[in-house]
C-alpha cells in the first residue's frame, strides 16, 4: 500500500505573520484526509505583562501586530478601564474612534491591494513571481498610486493621533494623551475629497472582481459556520461597530445571540489542538467542533442588521441582494470577505468624515483626571481588522496586572480557516470543481 500524499505550504506567504499549511491526501490521490493550518502564536505576551503596572500593558501589547497595533493599544487600555471603573471623556471617545477607523481604513486597503488583488489581477495560476503587489504597481501604476495615497492617509491620522503609525501610544487610563490639532485636522479634511473618488473607484475594482469571479465566489469554499462579529445595539437593530459594541454571535442559519464583552467566557470556549500553538476558539453553547466560528469582515456583516453610515449601508445591501435576495440573514461565502472588507472600508471612510467634521474632535478635554487604580477585572473589546480581540485582565489594588488573558484574531479564526480550507480541498480533489467553475480572462496578462 502506497504511502498518503503530503503537501506542505510554508511559509504562507501573504499572511500578516508566520503560517504553514499541510494537506494529508488518501493514497488514490483524491481522498482529503486532514488539513492543518499552522500558526506561530504562543501566549508570550500574556506572561510578559503579569506583574507590571496595568497602565503599561498598552504600551508593551501593541507590538503584538504590526498590522493591529492601534486596536491592540486600544483594547488593552478599555481592559483596565473597565477594571477600574472608569468612565472617559466625550472627546476623547470620539478620538479614539476616529483613531480606530483610520487604522481600519489603511487596513483593509492594504488587505486588498497587496494581500488579495495580485491574485485577481493577474488570475490564481499565473506565474507566483507576477503575482504581487510590485507587480501591480508596474503594470497598473495609477492603481498603484492610489492605492498607496488611500493608505497613507489612514496611515498619517494614525500617526498623528499615535506619535507613529506602527506601534502607537496614543491611549491612557481615563482618555487620550494628546489632542487632534485644527491644523492637522483642517489638512486630513482637505483630502478628503480626492479620498473619496479613490473610495468610489476601489469599489468599482473591487465590484468587478467580485462580479467577473462570480463562479467561484458562489461555488468554492461556501462553508458553514457560526460567525463571532461586534454591533452596538440601537434603537432594536445591531448596528455595525468596531470600537465600542457587544460580542454577536450568529448560527449557521442565521440567529444572532448577544454577550456584554465581560461575559465572553459564556460565549467562547478554547479547544487546544496537538498540531498547532494556536488554541481553535468555538461557540462554547455549541461544543468543539460543531461550534467553529469565523470572525473578521464576513462575520462582521452577518453580525449586524445594518452598517452606521449611508454609502456602506447601501452597499452592504447591495451584497445580500446579489448573494441572499434579501437585505438580511447569513451567508457563508469565503470570498465574499473581500466584498465584506470592501463594505467595512467604505464604512471606516464615512466616520473618518464624521469625526474629522466634529467640532468636538479638537477639544482639549480629552482625559479623565484623578484615577485611582483598585483590585479589579475588566474586559476590553474591539473589532480589529482581522477580527474580534478580546482583554481580559485582572489587577490588584496597587494596580498591578495580575492575570490578562488575549483571545486575538488569530484565536478566533483559525478554526474556521481550517475548516474552509478542508471544505476547498474535498472540492479541489474529490469533486474536480476546478474543470467545472469558470475563471475570467486575467485583468492584465
Amino acid at each position: 500500500m502506497s504511502p498518503d500524499k503530503v503537501y506542505e505550504v510554508e511559509p504562507v506567504t501573504r499572511l500578516e505573520g508566520h503560517g504553514g499549511l499541510r494537506l494529508v491526501l488518501a493514497e488514490d490521490g483524491k481522498t482529503v484526509k486532514d488539513v492543518q493550518f499552522n500558526i506561530t502564536s504562543t501566549r508570550f505576551f500574556e506572561k510578559l505583562c503579569i506583574g507590571r503596572y496595568a497602565e503599561h500593558v498598552p504600551r508593551i501589547t501593541n507590538r503584538i501586530c504590526g498590522i493591529c497595533p492601534v486596536p491592540h493599544h486600544i483594547a488593552a487600555t478599555k481592559s483596565v478601564e473597565a477594571a477600574w471603573n472608569v468612565e472617559i471623556p466625550t472627546a476623547a471617545y470620539k478620538l479614539r474612534q476616529l483613531f480606530m477607523n483610520a487604522k481600519q481604513y489603511s487596513s483593509h486597503l492594504l488587505h486588498f491591494f497587496a494581500l488579495a488583488a495580485p491574485d485577481f489581477v493577474y488570475g490564481p495560476f499565473a506565474d507566483p513571481a507576477k503575482r504581487n503587489v510590485v507587480q501591480i504597481i508596474k503594470d497598473l501604476p495609477d492603481v498603484g498610486a492610489m492605492a498607496l495615497k488611500m493608505m497613507d492617509f489612514g496611515q498619517n491620522i494614525s500617526a498623528f493621533i499615535g506619535g507613529k503609525s506602527v506601534g502607537s501610544i496614543a491611549g491612557i487610563v481615563g482618555g487620550m494623551r494628546n489632542p487632534l490639532t485644527s491644523e492637522m485636522r483642517d489638512s486630513f479634511i482637505a483630502q478628503i475629497p480626492e479620498q473619496l473618488e479613490y473610495v468610489k473607484a476601489t469599489v468599482d475594482l473591487a465590484k468587478k472582481v467580485v462580479f467577473d469571479y462570480w463562479d467561484v465566489v458562489a461555488n468554492l469554499a461556501v462553508t458553514p459556520t457560526y460567525y463571532c462579529g461586534v454591533a452596538k445595539q440601537v434603537n432594536g437593530k445591531l448596528v455595525h461597530e468596531i470600537y465600542d459594541g457587544d460580542i454577536v454571535f450568529v448560527s449557521p442559519e442565521g440567529k444572532k445571540t448577544v454577550y456584554k464583552p465581560a461575559d465572553y467566557l459564556e460565549a467562547i470556549g478554547e479547544h487546544i489542538p496537538n498540531h498547532s500553538y494556536a488554541t481553535h476558539t468555538y461557540y462554547r453553547p455549541v461544543g468543539y467542533p460543531d461550534g467553529i466560528y469565523r470572525t473578521n469582515s464576513l462575520a462582521m456583516i452577518n453580525a449586524c442588521d445594518e452598517m452606521e453610515t449611508p454609502l456602506a449601508e447601501a452597499a452592504r445591501k447591495e451584497m445580500f441582494q446579489k448573494i441572499l435576495g434579501k437585505d438580511n440573514g447569513v451567508f457563508h461565502h469565503t470570498f465574499a470577505y473581500h466584498w465584506a472588507r470592501i463594505i467595512e472600508t467604505v464604512a471606516a471612510f464615512e466616520l473618518i468624515i464624521k469625526y474629522l467634521k466634529d467640532p468636538e474632535i479638537i477639544s482639549t478635554d480629552i482625559k479623565t483626571l484623578d484615577i485611582k487604580p483598585i483590585a479589579g477585572r475588566g474586559v476590553g473589546m474591539v473589532d480589529a481588522p482581522r477580527g474580534n480581540l478580546i482583554y481580559d485582565m485582572t489587577t490588584d489594588a496597587e494596580g498591578i496586572c495580575r492575570k490578562l488573558n488575549l483571545l486575538v484574531a488569530t484565536n478566533h479564526n483559525i478554526a474556521g480557516i481550517e475548516k474552509s480550507v478542508k471544505h476547498a480541498a474535498q472540492q479541489i480533489f474529490e469533486q474536480g470543481i476546478l474543470d467545472k467553475v469558470k475563471l475570467p480572462d486575467p485583468m492584465v496578462k
